[in-house]
């Protein structure tokens, strides 16, 4: 996997910036390992390999998948339904990222993914960034720590 030489880094406050978010995730990879729900620290991290769609209007596209960790804040509540948090090695593809808002600015973000899988995440309000880190090694995974996600039926 290339380096992606024009990092992209997005923040999102509101339902406009996150479909902005959305659009630059659309098709990420996403391994289960590389998943982390920090509960204390009232956040939610995912390292995908996002698809650089940017490139792929340019004459001579240059298709290739950036190293991303996307990250939410304020996080009250984390759940998954039909995936497998034991299964580390799956791999899921990510195909939108939306937030609900409830009692304002309370909402939820609800990560999709092929499949039927889904994540969703309670927050107080929506704080979220998406910043491209390169080709990350294992130091990524050490860094960010190691927290299950809680499964609902």
């Amino acid at each position: 996997m290339s380096v992606c030489p024009e990092e992209l880094k997005l923040v999102a406050l509101d339902r406009d910036d996150i479909e902005v978010v959305s659009a630059h995730v659309q098709d990420a990879l996403v391994w289960v390992g590389d998943i982390y729900w920090q509960p204390r620290e009232h956040r939610f991290v995912m390292a995908v390999n996002r698809f650089d769609w940017m490139k792929t209007i340019e004459p001579a596209a240059d298709y290739r998948r950036c190293r991303t960790a996307l990250r939410f804040e304020r996080v009250l509540a984390c759940k998954c339904r039909g995936i497998n948090p034991s299964n580390r090695e799956a791999r899921l593809n990510l195909l939108a990222v939306e937030f609900a808002e409830r009692d304002a600015p309370a909402g939820a973000v609800t990560l999709t993914f092929s499949g039927g899988g889904s994540i969703r995440l309670d927050v107080e309000c929506l704080e979220a960034e998406g910043d491209d880190r390169g080709d990350l090694s294992g130091s990524f995974r050490q860094r960010i720590g190691r927290h299950g996600l809680t499964v609902t039926t």
